[in-house]
């Protein structure tokens, strides 16, 4: 399974609308076994989701998103989870193994959760 994360030097990009890099993982039996980086625009949602499912990526995981811009990848069938923070190794090491990224990675004051788009990732 591939995972893509917004990324900003070592850390999960706190802002998505901001955010021009993603790392794109590969998880096989609970460990990242490949990594590679997509540069994208942020201001063209449809065109990221357009590139995962290129990919074969199901699921993003970003920092702060707006409404508009996540409801456009989740409509394109991308598993959006929103709204973590913290380093991208720590993050992706939890959701590998199977364990929620919440509460430890929710960004302060926001909710987190899953938005589905299409089918779940497991």
């Amino acid at each position: 399974m591939k995972v893509a994360v917004t990324v900003w030097e070592d850390r999960i990009s706190p802002v998505f609308d901001a955010s021009r890099r993603l790392l794109i993982a590969e998880i096989e039996n609970a460990q990242i076994t490949d990594r590679s980086y997509v540069i994208f625009d942020p201001e063209r949602p449809s065109n990221l989701a357009r590139t995962l499912e290129e990919l074969d990526v199901p699921v993003l995981i970003c920092g702060a998103v707006s409404q508009a811009p996540a409801t456009i990848i989740v409509a394109g069938g991308i598993t959006l989870i929103p709204f973590i923070a913290g380093e991208v190794d720590r993050v992706l090491d939890v959701y590998a193994k199977g364990n929620p990224l919440a509460p430890t990675f929710v960004m302060p004051g926001c909710h987190g959760g899953i938005t589905k788009g299409g089918n779940p990732p497991h």
